[in-house]
């Protein structure tokens, strides 16, 4: 992960009435995402509401990805 640039929308998913989400096989493929991964969803809070929510595989919550998303959070929620 160099910078933001990196960063882009890759696949816009419906929630279904159980609350289940779809991850595009396309996207489970190019992030190595496998049966049984564990995700680890980061909420970020704007005004007492959750506005944007990250998805991030959770053997990777090291330093190197909490140094990336913090000035890229910053950067997106000015």
């Amino acid at each position: 992960m160099k910078d933001m640039e990196d960063c882009k929308v890759d696949a816009v998913v419906t929630m279904n009435s159980k609350g289940q989400i779809v991850l595009p096989k396309d996207v489970r493929e190019r992030a190595k995402v496998r049966n049984g991964d564990k995700l680890a969803l980061i909420g970020c809070e704007r005004d007492g509401e959750i506005c944007c929510i990250i998805m991030v595989k959770a053997d990777k919550l090291g330093s190197t990805v909490k140094g990336f998303l913090g000035p890229m959070l910053k950067e997106a929620l000015k």
